[in-house]
């Protein structure tokens, strides 16, 4: 017994309602299921993308604009510390305040670089030459200066170097800014001179405050210098990521203040320049729109299981209970007692199978009074059912009849100027004759055989045009005609590789017979098509198949063959069949040569 056939007879003995709840649960509630699970992880999945992708490219953005201002502010302080007329007068010693300042009145390239720049929040140039003092963008280096930690690193670092610091403006608000500072070279003995250079707060925030994302600017390991919230400023941020790293970057989820929140993080090493900034860019509305999502699809969902679930419910009390009363009803008058309920509710095929059941109930009750004459109407009917199979036994159409007939028909086509019915026809009448005279007859030369086997390809050529070709390979010197063969032993053969093996081939359809002596003990005689072939395992079901009689079409085809050979030549012969799947299929045939004729 099939698999399938188990299954419908296990299904078959639950009852009418857990047979619909099983086909709820089996073809709507499990499917949907996973196709709503299976959407709702695909659209996360999507917008997720979306995000990561919207959240890393604004990082970059962010990054580039942040490369961009300090590598100006680089190429400005470069510019600067090699300025020979700023030489000069950083190391001029002035008789009194307003010779310096006339002196600096004159070089204006620092306030023409501030007018132009509004990346520059401010320039300063503190210098130790005692003769300078405030003025402008020049600073005197006093000792609280001096004692600075900027201060000092510029006196013993040669190259560029950035911090952060407060500043408070005159309404007593507090700022975080990044200053560049760099030591310019004063000639020995000379004193020395810092260049700072502090960038805008106003023009990051009109560069990169342009769309909904959250932006974060830290240096180093100190606190945030920027951030589109102002409030942050000067404070380190909730977030957990490695700080420690010099080259990092991240995008995905990321914890801010204990909640999800969608990130970007990388890091820029300045230009010429050994810190590092981390630029952080966060999008506040990604993780809650895809709760929000989620929410959305398990709603959906439910409503998708439930709803139908509880209309199913409904409906299978109503019809478990209207199943129930016809049930009793037939039980009632399957015991003889005829006696049921004159109405049923509703106007549905189990109404009208309960209306049928009173109408047989009738019919049951006028036929038990003549069982006798249906007994006797039936005995009738078997006899002249007897009477006729020994007619149609008589009236068997003769042989020689049925030719003459055919050959009737095929002149007839043949004069209308029909000539491919007239072929077919003559192949048909062919055939017939070959198999009508070999039935009952014990064997046959092969060529026979073989013009046999062309005839009934030659029929199928009409059908499927140049589908199929034919090739017959003969060992050298071997006489078809003195080999005798059983019977109708190949075009089973043949047939199968056309029916299985070349069913799907619209065209280079090919069945190859090899003929050859083998150790001139035995013939062997090789059919193989290049049709679909078979997988190992069903090769190796159909080759023990071929041994082990089953009820398959083919199955008993292959072992009819096998047994007929076996039985008339012996056990040493037989049938054995190769095939690689979508490759083709060879059966081989082992026979005696012994069956060779004497001239």
């Amino acid at each position: 017994m099939s698999i399938q056939s188990r299954l419908l007879q296990a299904f078959s003995k639950v009852k009418v309602r857990k047979q619909l709840f099983f086909i709820y649960f089996s073809t709507l509630l499990i499917p949907v299921f996973f196709l709503c699970l299976f959407l709702l992880f695909n659209a996360r999945h999507l917008i997720y993308t979306h995000y990561e992708s919207a959240a890393s490219s604004d990082n970059l953005r962010v990054k580039s604009i942040m490369f961009d201002v300090t590598t100006n502010f680089y190429k400005i302080a470069d510019d600067i510390s090699y300025d020979k007329q700023l030489y000069k007068l950083l190391q001029t010693k002035y008789e009194n305040v307003g010779e310096f300042r006339a002196a600096y009145d004159k070089y204006t390239r620092i306030t023409s670089l501030i007018s132009n720049d509004t990346s520059i929040d401010s320039l300063y140039i503190y210098t130790t030459n005692d003769t300078l003092t405030d003025y402008n963008n020049i600073r005197y280096a006093n000792p609280k200066v001096r004692k600075t930690e900027w201060y000092k690193t510029a006196e013993r670092k040669p190259g560029i170097f950035w911090k952060t610091a407060k500043r408070t403006d005159k309404y007593n608000n507090d700022y975080w800014e990044l200053t560049l500072y760099r030591r310019i070279p004063i000639a020995a003995g000379k004193g020395n001179a810092v260049l700072a250079i502090t960038m805008s707060n106003n023009y990051l925030k009109n560069r990169i405050e342009n769309n909904d994302l959250f932006s974060i600017l830290m240096l180093n390991e100190e606190p945030v210098f920027y951030s589109t919230s102002r409030d942050l400023s000067g404070k380190y941020p909730d977030l957990s990521f490695d700080r420690t790293s010099r080259y990092y970057k991240y995008t995905g989820k990321i914890k801010y203040q204990k909640k999800d929140t969608m990130s970007a993080v990388s890091t820029l090493k300045p230009y010429m320049s050994e810190d590092i900034l981390y630029i952080v860019s966060l999008n506040f509305q990604a993780m809650p729109y895809l709760r929000s999502l989620t929410e959305t699809y398990i709603i959906i969902i439910a409503s998708v299981i439930l709803i139908p679930f509880i209309i199913l419910f409904v409906y299978t009390r109503y019809f478990s209970a209207r199943v129930e009363i016809l049930r009793g009803a037939m039980h009632k008058a399957s015991n003889g007692d005829y006696n049921i309920i004159d109405s049923f509710h509703g106007d549905d095929e189990i109404s009208e199978t309960f209306s049928d059941l009173k109408i047989m109930i009738k019919k049951i009750q006028e036929k038990e009074a003549a069982i006798y004459v249906s007994q006797l109407t039936e005995q009738k009917v078997i006899n002249r059912q007897q009477e006729m199979e020994f007619k149609m036994l008589a009236s068997q159409i003769n042989p020689h009849f049925l030719y003459n007939t055919l050959e009737s028909i095929r002149m007839m086509a043949f004069t209308s100027g029909n000539k491919e019915v007239a072929t077919a026809i003559k192949l048909l009448g062919k055939s017939m004759r070959y198999v009508l005279e070999n039935t009952g007859t014990s064997s046959t030369t092969l060529k026979k055989e073989l013009d046999y086997i062309e005839i009934y390809l030659a029929i199928q050529k009409l059908r499927f045009n140049d589908r199929i070709h034919y090739t017959l390979k003969v060992q050298e010197g071997f006489d078809l005609d003195k080999y005798q063969i059983l019977p109708l032993l190949l075009q089973p053969i043949v047939e199968n590789a056309f029916i299985h093996g070349l069913k799907d081939m619209e065209e280079m359809g090919e069945i190859t017979i090899e003929i050859q002596e083998k150790e001139k003990e035995f013939l062997l005689i090789n059919i193989s098509d290049n049709g679909i072939g078979m997988a190992e395992e069903e090769l190796k079901e159909l080759n023990y198949n071929i041994y082990n009689k089953k009820n398959e079409a083919s199955n008993i085809g292959f072992y009819n063959i096998n047994q007929r050979i076996k039985l008339c030549y012996g056990t040493s012969y037989g049938m054995v069949i190769h095939s690689k799947k979508n490759e083709g299929t060879l059966v081989s045939l082992k026979l005696p040569l012994q069956n060779i004729l004497e001239e």
